[in-house]
């Protein structure tokens, strides 16, 4: 992230004599991002963080295989058929993925083991429910519309407060704000859609005493369970410029023009390889001829994946696109409004658009994931030609 924030006790300066009440020295663990030249953080553990006493492969959480998008076809993809899941991280039913991203969803109403993803960020959007996110930076209550960024190799769980349903994005490295959102010292400028208040973080330690505690390690050689000898959220204070943190979707502040605007004024987040948007409630276009819907259009470079998760789709009526539809639109497809839906709103006098939708545009094809297969509506390609 871009500024410093600082929780619970640090001393005076870095890395000098650290001691616990008990006159031993606190334990350092420094994060970080590309060999130490970017953002990092500094954490003081009570007890040694490198101390595991068992390490053991795991092959039962894959997710399962990807395959091609063949033969090149728009997709619907009915979220809500998929039924309830295990937990927020084991499981995640795999909706699509390439090289830089695996995107998942999941239905949990139970709390997850603990897990640290070594191959990249992650983002989480929470569609439903509420939970609490757990890490050794500490706590956080998340809510529907929160968007979660957990940075590599972060150590946390999930804990459901009741059923939960999210959108997980994982990331093969950082997930970030724009950069055309920020100085070039990394504050938040005055025409980003949302600026450094709107982030929610950890406000003080989470500590918690064990022994032989398992953690869930995924790497870029797969899963393996590390057995720790002391709980890993024994972490006193932090200070630095790498963290999670929270951001709701409700704090988006639309970019609107006079005629319609292409997807770029949505961009939220930005991963390698691909962006993160948020549509939101907004002003409808109003030129005195604005069509007040997207035209048709064809993002040569990119697949797109809108996840329609609130309000109203007059674009998309007759599709069969519903709150927890998802639809994919790869490049090599022109898609826009369904047959009709430009006259009816031009008709319909309407000022305002209450959809809510997150969108992720990869810059290489997305392949298809077993989770998406098993809820997909077949007969979506061929609703513009009805």
């Amino acid at each position: 992230m871009p500024y410093y924030q600082q929780v619970g006790e640090v001393p005076r300066k870095r890395h000098v004599r650290f001691r616990r009440p008990d006159g031993g020295l606190y334990a350092e663990e420094l994060m970080g991002e590309e060999g130490f030249s970017s953002d990092s953080s500094l954490l003081y553990h009570r007890y040694a963080p490198t101390a595991i006493v068992k390490a053991e492969a795991v092959t039962a959480l894959s997710g399962g295989e990807l395959t091609p998008n063949l033969p090149l076809s728009p997709r619907h993809f009915r979220t809500q058929d998929l039924g309830p899941s295990e937990d927020l991280v084991s499981g995640r039913r795999l909706l699509a993925g390439n090289g830089d991203v695996r995107i998942s969803y999941a239905a949990a109403d139970r709390p997850s083991e603990l897990y640290r993803d070594s191959m990249g960020d992650e983002c989480v959007y929470v569609q439903s429910g509420r939970a609490t996110f757990e890490s050794t930076y500490g706590a956080l209550e998340v809510d529907e519309g929160d968007y979660v960024v957990i940075p590599t190799g972060t150590i946390h769980r999930w804990v459901p407060h009741g059923t939960v349903t999210a959108l997980t994005i994982e990331a093969a490295g950082h997930i970030r704000p724009p950069k055309r959102y920020l100085s070039q010292y990394g504050q938040f400028l005055e025409h980003a859609p949302y600026c450094e208040r709107d982030l929610r973080i950890p406000s003080e330690p989470l500590l918690s005493d064990g022994e032989d505690v398992p953690v869930l390690v995924r790497t870029r050689g797969g899963l393996t369970r590390l057995t720790y000898r002391n709980h890993p959220f024994d972490v006193v204070g932090w200070d630095g410029c790498l963290y999670p943190y929270a951001f709701n979707i409700a704090d988006f502040e639309p970019i609107v023009k006079r005629t319609h605007a292409p997807p770029p004024v949505h961009q939220t987040f930005e991963g390698p390889g691909f962006v993160i948007c948020s549509f939101c409630p907004r002003p409808l276009d109003f030129h005195p001829e604005a069509v007040p819907i997207p035209y048709n259009h064809h993002n040569v470079d990119s697949d797109e994946f809108m996840f329609y998760v609130g309000g109203d789709y007059s674009a998309r009526a007759g599709s069969g696109i519903d709150v927890g539809s998802i639809s994919l639109h790869p490049a090599g497809f022109t898609h826009g409004p369904q047959p009709g839906a430009v006259e009816a709103v031009i008709a319909s006098g309407a000022t305002t658009t209450s959809e809510l939708a997150v969108m992720i545009d990869t810059f290489r094809p997305l392949d298809l994931g077993p989770g998406a297969l098993a809820c997909e509506d077949t007969d979506y390609a061929w609703t513009w030609a009805r």
